[in-house]
């Protein structure tokens, strides 16, 4: 077997770097598929013009595109690209707000919107927080040793991993469900048991606004879809955002002790 060559990261950075491109990664970052035309609204370009970004992003792996007729759509082509923006989107320097709808836009993304299929911004960052203070999820940690560790590696580190001391030797954090949590959410309706095995049960990304943890993976995409189904969540206007009902700031706040009159 031949050994494995190093990876091509300047093409994706290439494709990605493109600020029309750039809009058209974001506006799918909320894990839906769109076609060209919305596409080229948000990247504002033409029609004719969004044709090549679209090549390239898809020449890229960045995205894929299905039939439904005569239409197509395009989609994030893995959950790993929309970590990856999120993670771009925390290095990055903010955009200039140069209008009131932006500014407005700018606050809602903060507050609360989907990365991908789970809850990201303020909101997602105070939910992962109770989360692990009802001990519904805890952290464990593991020693790099050779390389960095693989923070949302299948296999986590032994039960009973305790927070490194100051001084200690640079560690990943790993996050697990425990039985106690894995009880509480089968409760709430979360299937724990059924979560898809093609994909990390409990995973995490940086968040870009609050530079703080939000829960990803299949628990995270689980829990963020029973929070829609019980109407606790809703759609904004603007793509990607999501509102708190009244029923969600009650329900959020019994439920697991979430903050939400603190978070504006």
């Amino acid at each position: 077997m031949d050994a494995p060559t190093e990876t091509d990261v300047a093409h994706v950075a290439a494709a990605i770097g493109d600020p029309s491109r750039a809009k058209v990664l974001l506006a799918l970052a909320g894990g839906g598929a769109l076609p060209a035309s919305a596409l080229a609204a948000e990247a504002g370009v033409s029609n004719s013009t969004i044709s090549g970004h679209l090549a390239k992003l898809l020449d890229a792996r960045l995205l894929t595109v299905e039939l439904d007729g005569r239409h197509r759509y395009y989609r994030l082509a893995t959950t790993d690209v929309a970590r990856a923006l999120e993670q771009l989107a925390a290095i990055a320097r903010p955009l200039p707000v140069r209008s009131l709808n932006a500014d407005t836009r700018a606050k809602a993304l903060w507050r609360a919107r989907l990365c991908y299929d789970h809850l990201a911004g303020r909101l997602g960052v105070a939910v992962m927080s109770a989360l692990r203070e009802r001990d519904i999820l805890a952290a464990e940690w593991t020693v790099r040793s050779g390389g960095a560790t693989d923070p949302s590696a299948d296999s986590p580190p032994s039960a009973g991993a305790t927070a490194p001391e100051a001084g200690a030797a640079a560690t990943d954090v790993v996050y697990v469900l425990t039985p106690h949590g894995r009880r509480e959410l089968t409760a709430f309706g979360v299937e724990t048991d059924r979560l898809p095995r093609r994909r990390a049960a409990v995973r995490y990304c940086v968040d870009w606004a609050e530079q703080r943890h939000h829960l990803a993976g299949a628990l995270g995409a689980a829990l963020t879809a029973r929070l829609f189904a019980l109407e606790w969540l809703r759609h904004g206007t603007y793509r990607r955002v999501v509102h708190l009902t009244d029923a969600g700031r009650d329900g959020l706040a019994t439920t697991f002790g979430v903050p939400v009159d603190r978070l504006g």
